[in-house]
């Protein structure tokens, strides 16, 4: 493959690549890094792609793996970055406690492990469907359903339990 079949074939991907890569890793220096990491790779066996018949899946399952890779060698807790909006309607104490209910979901979502998180936010803060999350992170649509169940209810447990240690400390 030469050079402008690579651009011609693989370019066109980068927004959503990065849309990916951004997701897992939640930071956009990194992101982008990985990206041009993904593209090394994609260039480097680009004899070999002539035998793929879906581009955008390959390059897709190489960025998740180079994001999975560089999470591995990091090892840096993530944090998300999500604000929660509150109607200006609603008074200062209602305010304040919704936004230590978001607060503490968003912890417990950093907490979960690292596969239930990804899926979790592609699903609920990206709006990714079932098929598109599987085509990021590789995972059959089964899975996908039991990894988010078992999220929820990771989730849920916890918020329960640490609201009612919340409520016995007012």
């Amino acid at each position: 493959m030469d050079a402008d079949t690579f651009k011609k074939v693989f370019l066109p991907y980068h927004q959503k690549l990065y849309r990916i890569a951004y997701r897992i890793v939640q930071d956009v220096s990194n992101a982008e890094d990985i990206i041009q990491d993904t593209y090394v790779k994609l260039w480097n066996c680009r004899n070999d792609l002539t035998d793929v018949i879906n581009t955008e899946a390959f390059a897709i399952a190489t960025l998740r793996n180079t994001c999975f890779d560089f999470l591995r060698k990091t090892k840096k807790e993530q944090y998300s970055t999500y604000d929660t909006d509150i109607p200006e309607t609603v008074s200062l104490l209602k305010q304040i406690e919704v936004n230590d209910e978001a607060n503490l979901v968003k912890t417990l979502i950093n907490e979960l492990p690292e596969q239930q998180r990804i899926v979790i936010m592609l699903k609920h803060w990206d709006g990714y469907s079932d098929q598109e999350i599987e085509e990021a992170t590789g995972l059959n649509p089964g899975n996908i359903r039991v990894i988010l169940s078992r999220a929820r209810k990771t989730i849920r447990e916890q918020f329960l339990k640490n609201g009612q240690q919340w409520n016995l400390a007012k």
